[in-house]
């Protein structure tokens, strides 16, 4: 796979696009491609949120699980859709959470590049996904490669915020050194688990407050 990737973001991770996993996942991409399947997001949005959110300027990180497997959804950031798709019920419920914490109005569009833009890592732990079937390529190697990820931004910054809704993003604090950054956690933000600890967390305050005390611009949530 020929990674085009933000240079801060090539320099870190070019050691992974070598190993024998990563190789691995670019094959099963290109046979996969080659059987006629589809794939979600397109080849070019595959590190949108890399892209989006160069290394030095990461502030706070959401790690989702998997891209939106439905057409037009997926972009490369979590939790995110583009302009002019509707938003999926996950996010519906983070904008009552934000509008409940700090009255941000509930806005029409689902796209949070201007999250990315001001350093909200967005982060999948796949970065791609077959049309119509979720999770189908949580197996070969992306966990790897994003684990890898997780790991760098701990070592490298201080005071990120992370935040982790769900079980499965949870397990991934293991990977922070919480004597530098601050982890939140909550459930997560699906109808299945919002009432169970998602509404009501105030992440969207709580991580302002944490940047400010550490002299870092808080986060304009507006989309």
């Amino acid at each position: 796979m020929d990674v085009k990737i933000e240079a801060s973001w090539k320099e870190i991770l070019s050691p992974e696009f070598n190993k024998p996993y990563f190789r691995q996942i670019a094959l099963h991409l290109k046979t996969e491609k080659s059987q006629k399947k589809i794939i979600y997001p397109p080849g070019s949005l595959i590190f949108n949120a890399f892209n989006a959110t160069p290394v030095q300027q990461i502030k706070v990180v959401i790690l989702g699980q998997d891209p939106y497997h439905g057409p037009g959804q997926a972009h490369g950031l979590c939790f995110s859709v583009p302009d002019g798709v509707a938003q999926p019920p996950s996010l519906i419920n983070v904008f009552k959470e934000l509008h409940n914490d700090i009255g941000v109005p509930i806005p029409t569009n689902g796209n949070l590049t201007h999250w990315a833009e001001q350093g909200v890592f967005l982060l999948n732990a796949s970065l791609s996904v077959r049309a119509g079937e979720p999770m189908s390529h949580s197996k070969i190697g992306w966990a790897e490669f994003t684990d890898c990820v997780i790991k760098k931004i701990s070592e490298l910054k201080v005071h990120v915020v992370f935040l982790l809704w769900g079980k499965f993003a949870q397990e991934k604090r293991v990977l922070i050194d919480e004597a530098k950054h601050l982890v939140l956690k909550a459930a997560h933000p699906s109808p299945l688990s919002a009432n169970s600890g998602f509404f009501g967390c105030r992440h969207f305050s709580k991580t302002n407050e944490y940047l400010v005390k550490n002299g870092i611009d808080p986060i304009d949530w507006k989309v």
